[in-house]
């Protein structure tokens, strides 16, 4: 898949999973559970333990079922790692010039972390293929709105703060796509073995983004 092609799937499926598994083993039930909801977008975080091995093993079992990429990037050398392991985009939540550099150096697609205007742009003019949002729970819809009216032509997608009940406020704003955490896939249901419930989430929440989606965008 060439790295416009991922951008294209991103945006079709309008929703990434955010990943901070409590273990490698509970990490990889999320997945699945998550996939029999019907969100297919995953992004694993670094902080996650053994993010790289589980990435692999993803990859393994999935293939292309899934939509994988990792995200809290925070060192350089982590972006060609990510990449060998498979990771098909990569997410880092702020912005730095050397891992900047790395990051768009794979030829992956690149989202860097911006909250501000000026970090807005500046994560743009250093490769942000589509410039996470974050914390997007700091400003809510209708900064991002704010965020569209100078520059439009900037890909934005929030991460954090996106729920069921805002995800249309979001998508009404201009949201590139969302990025959803805890609010998609509770680590307490996780550690509780309540996977079942994870997938009845994911199910509503992808239903509410397709949706949306349809209302907002253009055909």
């Amino acid at each position: 898949m060439s790295k416009q092609e991922t951008l294209n799937a991103i945006h079709d499926l309008g929703l990434l999973s955010v990943l901070r598994g409590p273990s490698p083993d509970l990490t990889l039930k999320m997945v699945q559970a998550l996939v029999e909801g019907g969100v297919t977008g995953i992004e694993i975080t670094f902080t996650t333990p053994n993010a790289l091995e589980i990435v692999r093993e993803l990859n393994q079992q999935f293939g292309d079922q899934i939509l994988l990429g990792m995200g809290t990037l925070t060192r350089p050398e982590q972006a060609a790692a990510a990449q060998e392991a498979g990771a098909r985009f990569l997410v880092s939540p702020h912005i730095d010039d050397q891992l900047a550099a790395a990051m768009t150096a794979t030829g992956l697609p690149v989202m860097l972390g911006a909250l501000t205007p000026s970090e807005v742009v500046r994560s743009f003019n250093l490769g942000s293929d589509v410039v996470k949002l974050f914390p997007g729970s700091l400003g809510g819809p209708s900064y991002l709105r704010a965020l569209r009216g100078p520059f439009p032509e900037i890909p934005i997608m929030p991460t954090g703060g996106v729920s069921q009940e805002n995800v249309a406020e979001w998508f009404g704003a201009g949201a590139f796509a969302v990025g959803a955490g805890s609010n998609l896939c509770p680590t307490a249901l996780a550690r509780e073995g309540r996977f079942e419930e994870i997938s009845q989430i994911a199910r509503k929440f992808a239903n509410a983004v397709a949706g949306v989606r349809r209302d907002h965008l253009p055909t």
